[in-house]
């Protein structure tokens, strides 16, 4: 967004700076040439509005390549960027053809209720059976994935299988997607199964207003006791920035009215519904606070009543690697027992397992289902996930390096000449600014730097940036933009892929000033 007399402006004083003119020493000059020349090379692209939107979109490659084949030289800025777009677009075409987003879910329920009903007096032992007899009674498996077609139509194709107490079965499912407009979409589905006949079904969605959308979705079970239909539809409406309202009208099988509110907020997630039907009516009140921090930690409670009893579910969930999300609830209800429900996110896959615990309301049952899981994460986290992660991180960032090596060594190279080009400019600029008792830099550092007594073993990287620093004074004044500092004159990275800051002790009116700044924040002193 700078300006040409910006530029200009900045051009100017890195002339005044590396001008060969202006250096005696041979060392010195040769350095000052090859700055000079790199300074004006980017002034000659950025001076002429074609090649700068070009530099803009496609950086230094698309200034390199021969014959201008990225774009014609006589179109203008806008029309490149327009060209630039529509390359975009074929790109992700071409690439949504290539993708097809599977997603699955397995699910593997446990019966650990002989934990806790042996202790019950009623409990009738089997002879021989010293220990805790604990079985899978039932297992979900599920699994979809998505090919595009064109932009507009997706074909889905998913399936599943179930399996409870030796007994289960299968379906398999075919839907064709297409987006009608910016407004809506309609899908139609067919499916087969070995327990139920063939399934046609219809959904639709559409937007009524920008707050208000509306789902309906028909369908036709096919099997030996005759046709059912069934028909779902949905009504949703923005009540405001952060808060949907729900209503929902099911005919068919399990007949039921539902209505509710959800509101969705960067610290809390509140639920609250209503359902009348057959055979189920009840009433649940849902809250999740989304704490702020770099696991994405969650607690989350809940309480739904209804003709079938209540229950009351309480749990947590965390981030534990850049793919996966970790998570356990507890569920407490009449009749239903105590259950532990433990899922596992991994990309777009699910892992699921509810424990059932026992049928009848135990203390024992709720206090090893709530500390259990807690005392065997911590475990896990610090002796396996936390070293594991750690060992990820340094693989990436030795990756990295090794990269990079050469790049880094060439700026270490000019950001060092840079240094030696601009010691007599900031002699002056120190001898002006003291006479007014101005802005000078007295130390300055650029790196990363450890000051939390948790990574007191990891190692200190910074450099000196004490003249470029000063260098970049004007009129006892420093602003640094919004970007990274390794890309200043006289600076170079020091820990590539690592989290870096910028120190700077400086003398303003005489007296001493510290300000600490992140690599990307802008910074401007002295300190309004």
């Amino acid at each position: 967004q700078a300006s040409q007399e910006e530029l200009k402006a900045a051009y100017r004083r890195l002339c005044m700076l590396y001008h060969p003119d202006k250096h005696r020493d041979p060392e010195l000059k040769t350095q000052a040439e090859r700055l000079f020349n790199l300074a004006h090379q980017a002034y000659e692209v950025l001076s002429d509005p074609q090649t700068r939107a070009i530099y803009d979109i496609y950086g230094r490659r698309g200034l390199e390549m021969e014959g201008w084949e990225v774009v014609e030289r006589k179109r203008t800025p806008a029309e490149i960027r327009e060209e630039f777009e529509r390359l975009q677009r074929e790109r992700e075409e071409r690439r949504l053809q290539q993708r097809t987003n599977p997603k699955g879910t397995i699910s593997v329920g446990i019966d650990a209720t002989d934990l806790f009903d042996r202790y019950d007096e009623d409990y009738e032992d089997v002879r021989g059976s010293s220990f805790p007899q604990i079985e899978i009674n039932k297992m979900h498996i599920s699994q979809s994935i998505e090919a595009p077609l064109t932009a507009t139509d997706t074909a889905i194709l998913s399936g599943n299988l179930s399996t409870q107490n030796g007994n289960g079965g299968g379906s398999i499912n075919l839907a064709l997607r297409r987006v009608t407009s910016a407004k809506g979409w309609g899908e139609m589905e067919f499916g087969a199964g070995d327990l139920q006949g063939p399934l046609f079904g219809l959904k639709i969605f559409r937007n009524l207003t920008p707050r208000c959308f509306i789902t309906t979705n028909c369908a036709l079970q096919f099997s030996s006791r005759g046709i059912r239909p069934g028909l779902t539809t949905v009504l949703a409406r923005n009540l405001d920035k952060n808060t949907m309202g729900y209503l929902q009208w099911r005919w068919g099988i399990q007949s039921a009215m539902n209505t509710s509110i959800v509101r969705d907020t960067k610290t809390s997630h509140f639920t609250v519904a209503l359902q009348l039907g057959i055979p189920h009516s009840f009433m649940m009140v849902s809250y999740q606070h989304k704490f702020q921090d770099e696991d994405q930690t969650r607690v989350k409670g809940s309480l739904k009543a209804g003709f079938f009893g209540t229950i009351v579910e309480y749990g947590a969930e965390r981030k534990i690697s850049r793919h996966s999300i970790l998570g356990a609830t507890v569920s407490v209800g009449v009749p239903q027992g105590v259950s532990l429900k433990i899922k596992l996110n991994r990309a777009s896959q699910t892992y699921f397992f509810p424990v059932h615990l026992t049928d009848q309301l135990l203390p024992s049952a709720v206090f090893y289902a709530t500390v259990g899981p807690l005392v065997l994460y911590f475990a896990m986290h610090r002796l396996i996930i936390k070293p594991y992660l750690r060992a990820q991180k340094e693989r990436e960032l030795e990756k990295q390096r090794e990269s990079t090596a050469s790049d880094i060594l060439q700026k270490k190279q000019e950001a060092e000449a840079a240094v030696r080009l601009m010691q007599e400019s900031v002699r002056r600029i120190i001898e002006a600014e003291e006479a007014r008792m101005g802005l000078i830099v007295v130390n300055a550092w650029y790196g990363k730097f450890v000051n939390d007594n948790s990574r007191k073993n990891e190692k200190v990287k910074v450099i000196d940036v004490t003249v470029p620093l000063q260098c970049l004074v004007k009129d006892s004044k420093l602003i640094l933009t919004e970007a990274s500092k390794a890309g200043l004159p006289g600076f170079y990275d020091p820990c590539v892929g690592e989290e870096k800051s910028l120190k700077v002790l400086y003398q303003f009116r005489g007296v001493l000033h510290q300000v600490m700044s992140a690599d990307n924040e802008a910074l401007r002193i002295p300190k309004q």
